[in-house]
């Protein structure tokens, strides 16, 4: 079986023996343009919305599935659920333990040397410097 498009909107294919496609016909005779019902995609039984590829039932049952989906999200995790741990004790667990010989005066060194403040002001300094030397 051999289709050409149709003569009139060239968009159409139809057999040499019709001469021209179904909507040209129906154009050329003057009656209304019949739109085709879309089926929804979901149930293939209700006509789909317009612009839409569900129908009403299948959205209405979509948003509700969504909206127990959002309740179940917000529920607050129970302590059962964490498997018998303490959440507590399971953040002490987290933290390194540091050697006791180390005393205040050398965690305030350390943190001097990890100060981004100072390390800016360093830098500032050195920019400055070489500034100067050009």
């Amino acid at each position: 079986m051999h289709l050409i498009k149709c003569p009139r909107c060239e968009l159409n294919y139809i057999t040499p023996e019709e001469g021209y496609c179904k909507i040209c016909k129906r154009e050329m005779k003057g009656e209304p343009q019949h739109e085709e019902v879309e089926l929804c995609t979901v149930c293939n039984e209700h006509p789909a919305l317009p612009g839409k590829d569900v129908c009403l039932f299948c959205l209405k049952e979509m948003n509700a599935d969504d909206d127990r989906d959002t309740e179940e999200a917000e529920t607050p995790v129970d302590e059962t659920s964490l498997g018998g741990i303490d959440p507590v004790s399971a953040m002490d667990e987290i933290i390194p333990d540091l050697p006791e010989d180390i005393h205040d005066r050398e965690y305030n060194e350390i943190e001097n040397e990890m100060s981004l403040e100072e390390l800016e002001e360093e830098e500032a300094d050195e920019d400055d410097d070489l500034e100067d030397e050009e």
